[in-house]
């Protein structure tokens, strides 16, 4: 069986806001441990021997934060998929499916959301060896977690008869989140499993089945590939074809359809993290039952979850609440509300802000920006560039900019000329003047930026060359 990793990271995790920002999502973001969601998603199949590289799916926006996380652990994607736009999971599992039978015929795809946490993977790699015997004689196999409470933020499975010498049974059903009464029913009465989302099955089954129920989203997703490109890492897709495919998710467009469906149970330490609410229920706590992350003093508090990322943060006397501190957003929240941290996010883009979005700390393929000061007709960055890196060759219409050295050197193209900036040194890049910043050292530059003009936003940039390839987006 030649088993490949499909990793599917385009939610954007709402639920988890400040820290889950639009450009900057939850599967990114490390909850958990020192590895993000992502990369502990990409590592959980590591005990598998023969294992293909991984495939990845994701927005084209979060294309280079995908890249860098993955070479920081140290792999290699067999490519990383990009969709110019979410289209549900349905249309991207198609696309990593079509990727796959060009590479291997007899593909077989672990289909696995880069956002979830496991905190016994072993089970979920016995349960995947398990299921493989079932995937290789054609069926869909989905892994239903054993659940321990009467959760009503999950769908649910219902499974039927036992499938002939493995561990999985055929579904009768699939169920959307009850109410708590009918999850409590389904507790009682067993053989009822929380709907993970995690699937197992060959990639030519898959492409059968999409073509069968929703031969739409095939047609598109061909079409896209057909007229597609590998550029180094990554696949583009074509964006006209694949913006034509219907939005569906895989249960809804196959598996609750499919009389080729079974379900693998497994005890994993699986959570969706779908709100800081499941968050706190899978992290380490204290003895008062507080989750505490950074520098965080908590008198007389219990059963709380406290992250303080740039200042001291203090509470006294309250207990069951979510206070989430970053560089540009206070979130605080009832623990029984955290499902409606979405409506903040809604009402944020509503009035047309940008906190649900980006942090204030930016990053880019070169490195990363912070805003620091703003004010009518000025505002002030701090750029940090990895060394070797460069920014595009660009030009701005509406802002000048002066840049100040404060680490490392950096290498300075301004019109013809080209020259070398040390620390404490500056220069003037005057407005509507090709520029370039570059990085020639081997520890990180820190600049300085101070614009000046009449319009700021990050949209008034004119690229004309750029290793990144991002002069088709300016």
């Amino acid at each position: 069986m030649a088993l490949y990793p499909v990793i599917l990271s385009g939610g954007s995790g709402s639920r988890l806001w400040p820290l889950s920002r639009e450009h900057y999502p939850k599967p990114l973001l490390p909850l958990v441990s020192e590895k993000t969601l992502l990369q502990e998603t990409a590592n959980r199949l590591d005990d598998i021997e023969g294992l293909g590289d991984a495939v990845y799916v994701c927005n084209e926006e979060h294309r280079f934060l995908v890249a860098e996380q993955v070479a920081q652990i140290g792999k290699k994607p067999a490519t990383i998929i990009l969709e110019p736009e979410g289209r549900n999971t349905a249309p991207a599992l198609t696309l990593a499916a079509l990727y796959l039978v060009k590479q291997d015929p007899e593909a077989v795809m672990v289909v696995m959301p880069a956002d979830h946490v496991m905190t016994e993977p072993q089970q979920f790699v016995t349960a995947v060896r398990e299921g493989g015997v079932n995937a290789e004689q054609g069926a869909l196999v989905t892994f239903g977690i054993v659940p321990d409470a009467a959760e009503t933020g999950y769908g649910y499975i219902k499974r039927d008869g036992e499938v002939s010498g493995t561990s999985a049974f055929t579904v009768a059903s699939f169920v959307e989140k009850p109410d708590l009464k009918t999850a409590e029913q389904y507790i009682s009465e067993g053989g009822y499993y929380w709907n993970s989302g995690i699937f197992l099955m060959r990639a030519d089954r898959w492409l059968d089945e999409i073509g069968q129920y929703q031969p739409a989203i095939l047609s598109a997703c061909r079409k896209s590939v057909t007229q597609g490109k590998q550029d180094t890492d990554f696949f583009r897709v074509s964006e006209a074809d694949f913006l034509a495919s219907p939005s569906d998710s895989i249960d809804y467009a196959v598996m609750e359809k499919t009389d080729r469906a079974v379900v693998v149970p497994i005890s994993a330490g699986w959570s969706d993290v779908g709100a800081w609410s499941a968050l706190w229920s899978i992290c380490p706590r204290d003895n008062d039952g507080n989750v505490i992350q950074g520098d965080v003093i908590a008198e007389d508090t219990r059963n709380a979850f406290l992250v303080a990322q740039h200042r001291c943060l203090a509470t006294v006397g309250v207990e069951d609440i979510i206070v989430v501190e970053t560089a540009d957003a206070v979130l605080v929240a009832s623990k029984d509300k955290a499902q409606d941290v979405k409506v903040i996010v809604n009402r944020l883009k509503e009035c047309g802000r940008e906190e649900h979005k980006v942090h204030r700390q930016v990053y880019r393929p070169w490195g990363s920006y912070e805003g620091i000061d703003a004010g009518p007709r000025f505002q002030v960055k701090r750029l940090s560039v990895k060394p070797g890196a460069q920014l595009s060759l660009q030009m701005h219409h509406h802002r000048a900019e002066h840049w100040v050295v404060v680490k490392g050197t950096a290498q300075v193209t301004c019109g013809e000329r080209v020259f070398m900036l040390h620390e404490d040194e500056s220069t003037y890049i005057p407005m509507g003047e090709k520029h370039r910043l570059e990085n020639p050292g081997n520890i990180p530059l820190e600049v300085i930026e101070i614009q000046s003009g009449g319009y700021l936003g990050e949209d008034d940039i004119v690229r004309f060359e750029d290793v990144y390839d991002r002069v088709q987006e300016s």
